[in-house]
Order: C-alpha cells, then structure tokens, then sequence
C-alpha cells in the first residue's frame, strides 16, 4: 500500500473540521478563564492543537502516515473535554463549547477514515455485479 494517496471530498472535509477544532484548541489558553478548562489543561490543548495542525497539513499533502498519530491527538482532546460534562460549577458555554468540540472530532475523524471512492474502470478488477 502507498503512503501517498488521493483524498476524496469527505476526507477533505474531515481533515478541516479536524483543522478547525485544533485552531480552538491552539487558542484555548487565550479563551480560558484560568478555571474552566484549568490553565495546565488550555496549554496542553494548545500543543495538542498544534501538533495536530502540522499532522493535518502534511495529510492534506496527500501523506497517509500522519492519520493514525492526528486521529489519537484529536480523540485524546476530545476525552480530555468529557469531564466538563460531569464537575459541578462548569458555565454552561463551556460545557456547549465541549459538546460542539466532541461532536465535531467524532465528523472529522470519522470523515478522514471512510476510504475515497474509486470509480470501477480505475479500480480493482472488482465491479458490481462481479469481476471484470
């Protein structure tokens, strides 16, 4: 299998929901109120963040390799969020802010991993209805 493949609408997609949540998390300790999420958490996001958009650029490039790393990045923040839903005391928009977060990671990962579409006469020697 190659480490360079073509990415299909979806998986562009993906890769920028993806690129999107990494920018809030870039900016998470400029957004913090130093509680909510604590200072140490916003600056961990941040490098998560950022290591995530250097992981999104070279898979944009076409690279396979980057996903699995980018996708345990994002997940990890993602987990990293689910405790808003439970502490007592956490704002509201926080706890918006982290549903949104959540669910956008679980699209964009999702959308990165569903395989590109190849149409039959490039594809394998496979075509509906059975071999070519």
């Amino acid at each position: 299998m190659s480490s360079k493949s073509s990415l299909s609408r979806l998986n562009k997609a993906g890769l920028i929901v993806l690129a999107l949540v990494s920018v809030v998390d870039v900016l998470t300790p400029v957004l913090t109120d130093g509680e909510h999420p604590p200072m140490e958490i916003a600056v961990g996001a941040a490098v998560v963040g950022l290591l995530s958009l250097v992981l999104i650029g070279i898979a944009w490039r076409g690279k396979r390799w980057p996903l699995a790393p980018l996708i345990t990045l994002r997940l990890a923040s993602a987990l990293l969020a689910v405790p808003a839903f439970f502490a007592s005391g956490v704002p509201a928009p926080a706890v918006a802010a982290a549903g949104v977060g959540v669910a956008a990671t679980i699209f964009g990962v999702v959308a990165v991993l569903l395989p590109a579409r190849v149409p039959a006469e490039q594809g394998s020697e496979f075509v509906q209805g059975g071999v070519r």
